[in-house]
C-alpha cells in the first residue's frame, strides 16, 4: 500500500474521478434542462374526468396531466381535505391539470386527488386550440360559422383547418403592413418632426421650409391613410370567422378565429403527426415573438438581441483588449507601475458584474449618453436618444466586464513567442511595428481567439448588469431593421437571460411559464455553444495556420 501511495498511482485516480464528477455533473445538468424544456413542445394527450365534489355532484373536468405527485394522506388531512378510508400513512397521487380556457374559468390550472376522480377517459375529438389572448382552450369543436355560413358534422376538421390557415395569411399580410410599411411611415414623420425642431433651433424655420415640410408630412398622411385602410379591411375579413367549442361541464363558447393560431386534436394523432407537430412547435419557439407577457409564443428577439449584443461587444472588446496586452508586454518597462497596472487588470476579473453595471449607468448612460444627446440630438430633447440604457451601452459595459480576460490571456499568448523570432524579425531590417503586425500578432492569434471565447461565454450569461443599462421584458423593435440607418444602437433590446428571470420570476402564471425557463435555458446555453465553437474553430485553425513558425 505505502509503495502504491508513493507511486502516485493515488492522486491520478483522484484527479480522474473528479474530472469524471465535473462531467457527468455538467452533461447531467444539461440533459435534465434539455428534458424539461425540449419535452413541453409534445403535443400531449388530453383527458376527461369525472370528478366527485364536496356536495357528492360530479364535475367534468377537462385538460391535459401537467404534472403529478403523491401527497400523504395525513398532510392533506391536516390541510383540511377530507378523505375517506384511507390510511393515514398512505399516499394519494395529486394531479396538477391544464385546463386552458382562462377567459372562461379564471385559472389555467386546477389540481385532483385520485380518490376523487370518478372516470379518466381518452376520448377522440378534443381539440386544443392555441390563442394570442388567455393561453390555449381545450374542448369539442361543434361548429364553424364563416360570413353566416354554417359547416359542421364531416367536413368541419378540415374546413376549421383552411379557415385557419387564410385567417393566418391575413394575419401575416396585417403584421407586415403594420410593422414594416406602417412603421417606416411613422419612422419618417419622426424624422421631419426632429427635422423641423432642429431648424427651429438654429432659426432656419422660414416659410420656404415650413411648406416643404407640409408637403412632405402631407404625403406621408396620405400613405398612412391609405395603409391604414388596407389594414382595417385586412382586419374586418379575419373578424368574419368563428368556431363554437363545447367545453367542460357542457358550455358552448363561440370563439373569433382572428383570435386562434392554430389547432390540433392530440388524441387523434399518429406517432408520425406528433413528431411533425413537436417540430413545428419548436421552430415557432424560436422564430416567433412571446406573448402573454413572455408565457407564451416564443423567443426570437430574445435570441436576436442576444446574439447582437454579444458580437458587438466582441468587436468593441478585441482591439482594446489586444492593444492593451500588447503595450504591457512588448512596451511598458518591467517596474511597479506596471506591476501594479497588472494585478489590476487581474482583480477587475473578480469585481462584481452589478457593480460594472452601476458604472455603465452611471458613466455611459448618464455621462456620456447625455452629452451625446446635447451634442449631436438637441432636437430631441427632453426624450433622450442614447442618454438612455441601449444595447451600445450594454455592450461598452460588458467589454469593460470582460477586458482583463482578453487582456490577460493576450499577454499569456505573447509570452509564449520565443524571442528568437522577435530578434530574428529585427536582424533582417523590420521595425518593431511590422514585427508586431506580420509576426507577434498572428502568432498570437489562437491566444486572443481564447481570450474572446472567455470573453463571449461570460457576457452571453451576464444579466445583472444588462438590467441597469439595456435590457428590457419586451422591446417593441429590434436593433436592426429596415430604416436609416439599418442599426439602432440606441435601442432596448431582449435578452435571453433576462428573459429566463422574467418569465421564472415575474410571470403571472408560474406555471405555465415554468417549461418555457428550462426551454430558454436549453437555448441560452445553445447558443452560448454555438458562439464558442465558432470561436474554437477559429483558433483552430490558426493555431495550425502559425504552427510551423513556432519551430
Amino acid at each position: 500500500m505505502k509503495t502504491w501511495f508513493k507511486s502516485g498511482s493515488p492522486w491520478i485516480w483522484m484527479t480522474a474521478g473528479a474530472v469524471s464528477i465535473s462531467l457527468i455533473s455538467v452533461i447531467g445538468l444539461l440533459l435534465l434542462i434539455a428534458w424539461r424544456g425540449l419535452t413541453y413542445f409534445w403535443p400531449a394527450d388530453v383527458y376527461q374526468f369525472e370528478v366527485r365534489q364536496a356536495d357528492g355532484n360530479a364535475q367534468q373536468v377537462i385538460g391535459e396531466i401537467y404534472d403529478r405527485e403523491q401527497v400523504p394522506v395525513e398532510r392533506l388531512r391536516n390541510s383540511g381535505i377530507k378523505l375517506e378510508g384511507l390510511a393515514p400513512d398512505a399516499d394519494v397521487t395529486r394531479y396538477l391539470i391544464k385546463t386552458g380556457n382562462r377567459d372562461q374559468l379564471g385559472l389555467d390550472f386546477r389540481t385532483l386527488l385520485a380518490p376523487d376522480v370518478i372516470t379518466q377517459s381518452h376520448p377522440k375529438g378534443i381539440a386544443v386550440l392555441e390563442r394570442e389572448e388567455n393561453g390555449n382552450f381545450y374542448g369539442f369543436v361543434e361548429q364553424l360559422d364563416i360570413n353566416g355560413k354554417t359547416i359542421s358534422g364531416e367536413p368541419l376538421k378540415a374546413a376549421l383547418a383552411d379557415e385557419i390557415a387564410k385567417v393566418d395569411a391575413l394575419r401575416a399580410e396585417a403584421q407586415t403592413l403594420q410593422s414594416r410599411d406602417i412603421g417606416r411611415v411613422n419612422f419618417e414623420l419622426e424624422k421631419l418632426r426632429l427635422k423641423e425642431r432642429r431648424l427651429v433651433l438654429d432659426g432656419k424655420l422660414d416659410d420656404s421650409a415650413k411648406a416643404e415640410l407640409a408637403r412632405a408630412r402631407d404625403a406621408l398622411h396620405q400613405q398612412y391613410q391609405g395603409m391604414e385602410k388596407s389594414l382595417f379591411a385586412l382586419r374586418g375579413a379575419m373578424d368574419k370567422s368563428f368556431v363554437t367549442v363545447q367545453m367542460m361541464g357542457g358550455k358552448s363558447v363561440r370563439l373569433p378565429l382572428a383570435k386562434v393560431l392554430g389547432v390540433t386534436y392530440p388524441n387523434d394523432m399518429s406517432t408520425g403527426q406528433k413528431i411533425g407537430r413537436y417540430f413545428s412547435g419548436l421552430w415557432h419557439f424560436v422564430s416567433d415573438a412571446p406573448r402573454e407577457a413572455n408565457t407564451e409564443g416564443g423567443v426570437f428577439p430574445a435570441i436576436f438581441g442576444t446574439v447582437f449584443m454579444v458580437l458587438l461587444m466582441s468587436i468593441i472588446v478585441t482591439p482594446f483588449g489586444v492593444i492593451a496586452a500588447i503595450y504591457l508586454h512588448e512596451y511598458a518597462g518591467k517596474n511597479l507601475a506596471t506591476k501594479i497596472i497588472r494585478i489590476a487588470v487581474i482583480n477587475l476579473a473578480g469585481v462584481p458584474s452589478i457593480v460594472y453595471g452601476v458604472f455603465g449607468l452611471g458613466f455611459f448612460v448618464y455621462f456620456m449618453g447625455s452629452n451625446i444627446d446635447k451634442l449631436f440630438f438637441p432636437e430631441a430633447l427632453p426624450t433622450p436618444t442614447f442618454g438612455t440604457p441601449g444595447v451600445l451601452w450594454s455592450a461598452l459595459t460588458l467589454a469593460i466586464l470582460t477586458l482583463p480576460v482578453v487582456i490577460v490571456s493576450t499577454e499569456e499568448g505573447l509570452t509564449r513567442i520565443p524571442s528568437s523570432l522577435r530578434q530574428g524579425s529585427l536582424a533582417l531590417g523590420a521595425t518593431k511595428a511590422e514585427t508586431l503586425w506580420r509576426i507577434v500578432i498572428p502568432m498570437a492569434s489562437p491566444a486572443i481567439m481564447t481570450g474572446l471565447i472567455l470573453a463571449v461565454a461570460r457576457a452571453a450569461g451576464e444579466v445583472a448588469p444588462l438590467m441597469l443599462v439595456g435590457v428590457v421584458k419586451l422591446a417593441p423593435t429590434l436593433p436592426v431593421d429596415a430604416n436609416f440607418p439599418f442599426v439602432h444602437l440606441d435601442r432596448k433590446f431582449m435578452h435571453l437571460g433576462f428573459h429566463i428571470y422574467d418569465v421564472g420570476f415575474q410571470s403571472p402564471n408560474v406555471e405555465a411559464a415554468r417549461p418555457l425557463v428550462y426551454a430558454t435555458a436549453f437555448l441560452l446555453v445553445t447558443v452560448i455553444m454555438t458562439l464558442n465553437i465558432t470561436a474554437i474553430g477559429i483558433r483552430n485553425h490558426l493555431r495550425e495556420k502559425f504552427r510551423s513558425l513556432e519551430h
